[in-house]
């Protein structure tokens, strides 16, 4: 029998987006007539995971769910939830950076795990740095790959993707991989093997660039949790984050 595959688990945010739909940019403090309005599950981490299933990936979510369509202040995941992981069931784990100081400590008890399991049985470890909080930068030396937003290169003071890796790549644990995504400039990648680099393959009509970043993110690993190198999921996570700006939501991405 055919030992279970290994999984990549999500941990992060799930959320109701709300999106109206208008002919143009809305003026501020003006009022503008919604051509159509749809809800849709959104969050980071849980926007990831839905790429990485369509894409054919084994995957999971760790998050808060509401008990009903709408819910407000939704907990975060605490490192107590977190025990109850079975941590032999996954190869890969991606953190959306919300609750930084408690997800260290989850990145720790796989690191410990880590620590205490063949080589071929540890789990690649991956964070997402969003959001211009002094909490959330603790995260850059904890991640095998570390993904880091336009916003975040821009608060350090760098104005293109490759400037951001270079500059920021000291801040990231020996041997792993910095990236960050420049939407229309492509995205650039950083690690112990060098510098990297994939144009953008915009689509020939710009629809919905919600959950663009987190399309590419999936993307991304789902090329290296399949034993793909760093210039072909850069490329990939270029291609599908590209696609996804052509099509509403993410039905027919792939």
């Amino acid at each position: 029998m055919a030992a279970k595959e290994k999984q990549i688990l999500c941990v992060g945010l799930v959320c109701l987006d709300i999106i109206n739909v208008v002919d143009k940019f809305p003026v501020e403090d003006t009022d503008t007539r919604c051509l159509s309005q749809r809800w849709q599950r959104g969050g980071n981490a849980s926007n990831s995971c839905t790429v990485l299933s369509l894409l054919g990936a084994p995957c999971g979510f760790m998050g808060s769910l509401a008990p009903g369509r709408v819910s407000e202040n939704l907990a975060n995941v605490t490192p107590e939830d977190f025990k109850k992981v079975d941590f032999s069931q996954y190869k890969w784990i991606h953190w959306e950076g919300r609750n930084a100081t408690e997800q260290v400590a989850m990145i720790q008890q796989v690191e410990e795990y880590n620590a205490n399991v063949p080589s071929e049985q540890r789990i690649t470890i991956s964070v997402e740095i969003e959001k211009t909080r002094e909490e959330l930068y603790q995260l850059f030396g904890h991640g095998d790959v570390v993904f880091v937003s336009k916003d975040i290169a821009r608060h350090f003071g760098f104005n293109s993707a490759s400037k951001a890796v270079k500059g920021l790549y000291s801040r990231v644990k020996p041997g792993a991989y910095l990236i960050c995504a420049w939407a229309e400039k492509g995205a650039d990648a950083m690690g112990p093997d060098g510098v990297f680099h994939s144009n953008a393959f915009p689509p020939k009509k710009l629809v919905d660039t919600l959950g663009a970043g987190d399309t590419f993110n999936a993307a991304v690993i789902f090329e290296l949790f399949n034993g793909k190198s760093i210039q072909e999921a850069l490329t990939f996570g270029c291609q599908i984050a590209g696609k996804k700006c052509g099509i509403e939501g993410y039905d027919g991405i792939v």
